[in-house]
């Protein structure tokens, strides 16, 4: 990718509210990165107070994502296109594909300058990962894209990366379940789609204390129940265990799952197109 052809150029003209913490550069520094500005780390640091395990949820939700992937690639999917993929971070979706066989393919979708300008950095060499900047939401513009057209083929199975990104979607404002639907009408039978969202469910006061604190941010939380991630898996077939907390979905060990999953915080699916 030439510098003039730089998604970040591409972003230029896009509403991207630079004047609030960024949930993707909040979790950059939740995760321990420096991709962030002050703004970001002290509504993390006010986060952490209210929520204690919030780094321990983000940790969960981070290493779900990565069993998924290797989940996926041990189904032999060799397709990856993640939705509001964040920052880069040690063991990202490609890395994690592309152990299993170096020819797999990944496509990066983010909105955040940060996370796709570090993104064209981390990825520059390697000609089967790229990062496009874009919002999932524009369903057409994804997957119309050069880069995503280039390095994925939905005639073949692809697996779809919704990873901590529908909690962002308003009810009454954006349509998660309409833009899932278009993205499965895209993908060819044995297709996946995993998907993870914060919420209520189980939940003591810390969560409802964290959701109040994101409403300073450009994208606050909203919760969504077991009943609504069932809801946004239609026309999927759910695999086995269902929709769970992080740390119960294809646990490495039993003792991974803890004493009391449900503090994660965070529901998780993945489904099987048909």
């Amino acid at each position: 990718m030439t510098a003039g052809d730089s998604e970040v150029g591409k972003l230029a003209g896009k509403d991207l509210h630079l004047d609030k913490p960024n949930p993707a550069r909040m979790y950059d520094y939740v995760l321990g990165g420096d991709l962030n500005y002050a703004m970001d780390r002290q509504l993390v640091d006010e986060l952490m107070t209210a929520m204690p395990r919030a780094r321990d949820t983000a940790l969960l939700n981070r290493y779900w994502l990565r069993r998924v992937v290797r989940y996926g690639a041990q189904q032999g999917i060799r397709q990856f296109l993640d939705l509001g993929s964040g920052m880069p971070t040690v063991g990202q979706v490609h890395e994690i594909a592309q152990e299993v066989d170096p020819d797999s393919r990944v496509v990066y979708v983010d909105n955040e300058r940060i996370a796709v300008a570090h993104s064209e950095i981390v990825l520059e060499g390697d000609d089967r990962a790229e990062m496009i900047g874009a919002d999932a939401e524009r369903v057409d513009e994804v997957l119309g894209h050069p880069t995503t057209r280039r390095l994925l083929d939905f005639d073949q199975p692809v697996m779809v990366l919704m990873s901590a990104l529908v909690h962002y979607f308003s009810p009454e404002e954006r349509d998660a379940a309409a833009m899932i639907a278009r993205y499965r009408g895209a993908l060819a039978s044995g297709s996946y789609l995993a998907l993870s969202s914060f919420t209520g469910d189980q939940q003591d006061e810390e969560m409802f204390r964290a959701v109040e604190l994101s409403k300073d941010t450009t994208e606050p939380i909203h919760l969504r129940s077991r009943d609504d991630v069932r809801e946004l898996m239609a026309g999927f077939e759910l695999v086995d265990p269902g929709v769970v907390f992080t740390p119960q979905w294809h646990p490495d060990s039993p003792g991974d799952v803890g004493d009391e999953p449900a503090l994660s915080g965070v529901l998780a699916a993945v489904g099987y197109k048909p």
